[in-house]
């Protein structure tokens, strides 16, 4: 299947291709894509999440650095993604060959969100196996340890099943998470409850931290920037979701507010959990919990939707490597296309501990690169181009676009990138947690994409707008009216 043509099923072939999409052809409701958002903002990583904060901080200052650290880190994830694709209809990875050019898009799809994507996939499908397994060492009084084969051969398994959801599309991923989505709001619900009944809000309020530092401030920094690389780790996917609902109204909300609220009552979960029962790890502590019965049933149910949580993030990654490689891999059946991503996931779940020790670590690197991603992404949609993009030219191949700068490289862009990256890094070293004291104030996140966007602007400025290159000639003065749904590039006058 191509991803510039249709097919005889037009709704298959649009949401698997690039072409942008047709009103017909939006399946999601602003309901339908909050219930996406719930699902996957509320599966085993998000009490994960919760967990490693309260490694940190106590209960107060981490349910602070959740609702800062979130804020922060989907405020410009959802700018840099969620309005453009929405907006345009366009797969969310070639709506930014203006910022990068084709081959730019490339070198950071094939690097950055691979990798990223990739990590968080193998961390679900452990989490699963993890999960059953202590499911089974409960009933059926087997003794699976959290690293040990059969924990590796139930993440093989849910990444089967993933498979098996994604090969069929979005559409099969919407049904799954009209029904997962509000059991976990459920479960959430009344874990919270059962968390509060059988706590004291004392033992709770004053229980210390598991593995703090000796600075409280820093601590409580970590926790924030830790949680905004969450926040951000977000941009992959949501823009190739976004592009499936039926208005922007229903794409901006439900993506800031779906992932927010559902993202910090879960880990609020976690990290009352965490602080009182000691251990961050949710496959641990969720038995005790919630008792052998309801805690398995509990546990079981989240392990499914992390299932539908990893075909859901995976979905967008895929189409990307699809656009992003050109002719290499555009008649490559999506179910294959799917499997191949999977190859590098399946090999991680042979070292099961090896994403829940660098946890912390991977979320901070591949937030580093992605906050400054999301810098450069706002400086050219919204500041220099004005909300303005020539659909036709986005696909047209090679020196035909006025996107292909040179040699198919936006260079500010991929400068933009590695100069936010580079600051974060030396304002937060998550591999040896050194900072600058400037840290203890601002995040990393923050600077890093502001620097980001800074140095995207100068350089597009001087290098293509001054030059009229890079289709920054044909901006208006004033910001575009909303793209029509019904226009097609082929359809398209400009």
């Amino acid at each position: 299947m191509s991803g510039g043509k249709r097919t005889a099923d037009p709704s298959r072939s649009a949401t698997l291709g690039s072409l942008p999409l047709l009103k017909s052809e939006r399946i999601w409701s602003g309901a339908e894509f909050t219930w996406v958002n719930v699902s996957l903002a509320i599966a085993t990583w998000a009490f994960l999440v919760g967990g490693s904060t309260a490694l940190l901080v106590g209960f107060q200052q981490g349910l602070a650095a959740m609702v800062i650290g979130n804020a922060i880190g989907l405020s410009f994830m959802v700018l840099a993604s969620v309005v453009s694709s929405q907006r345009h209809g366009g797969e969310q990875y070639t709506m930014l060959r203006p910022v990068f050019g084709l081959v730019g898009v490339g070198v950071l799809v094939f690097t950055v969100i691979l990798v990223t994507e990739m990590g968080w996939s193998s961390l679900l499908s452990i989490m699963v196996g993890r999960a059953v397994t202590q499911v089974s060492n409960e009933a059926l009084g087997t003794d699976f340890g959290p690293e040990s084969v059969m924990v590796t051969v139930v993440a093989l398994l849910a990444i089967a099943a993933a498979w098996w959801i994604l090969s069929r599309g979005p559409v099969m991923i919407g049904r799954f998470n009209k029904f997962i989505a509000p059991g976990l709001v459920v479960i959430t619900a009344g874990l919270m409850v059962f968390l509060v009944l059988n706590t004291s809000w004392d033992a709770l309020l004053t229980a210390a931290p598991l593995a703090p530092f000796e600075d409280e401030r820093l601590n409580f920094m970590l926790a924030v920037e830790f949680n905004a690389g969450v926040g951000v780790s977000w941009y992959p996917v949501m823009g190739s979701l976004a592009r499936l609902t039926k208005s922007p109204k229903a794409a901006l909300w439900p993506a800031y507010g779906g992932l927010f609220v559902a993202t910090i009552i879960a880990q609020m979960v976690g990290m009352g959990a965490a602080l009182t029962l000691g251990d961050s790890d949710p496959t641990v502590w969720m038995l005790p919990f919630g008792g052998p019965v309801l805690g398995a049933a509990i546990l079981l149910f989240i392990a499914f939707a992390n299932i539908t949580s990893t075909s859901s993030i995976v979905y967008s990654t895929v189409l990307a490597l699809r656009q992003a490689s050109g002719s290499l891999l555009s008649r490559t059946p999506w179910p294959l296309l799917c499997a191949g991503f999977f190859t590098l996931p399946a090999i991680l779940a042979f070292f099961p501990g090896f994403m829940y020790d660098q946890f912390m670590v991977f979320v901070t690197i591949s937030g580093a690169f992605l906050s400054a991603m999301c810098g450069a992404i706002i400086a050219d949609y919204f500041f220099l181009r004005r909300q303005h993009i020539n659909l036709p030219d986005i696909f047209k191949p090679g020196s035909a676009s006025r996107y292909h700068f040179s040699g198919g490289i936006n260079w500010a862009g991929l400068a933009a990138v590695g100069a936010g990256a580079a600051f974060y890094l030396t304002i937060y070293n998550p591999v040896t947690l050194e900072t600058l004291p400037v840290f203890n104030y601002t995040t990393a996140s923050l600077p890093a994409a502001l620097l980001a966007g800074a140095v995207y602007y100068v350089i597009a400025s001087l290098a293509y707008r001054r030059r009229g290159m890079g289709g920054f000639r044909d901006v208006p003065e004033t910001p575009a009216i909303p793209a029509s749904t019904d226009t097609h590039p082929s359809k398209d006058p400009a």
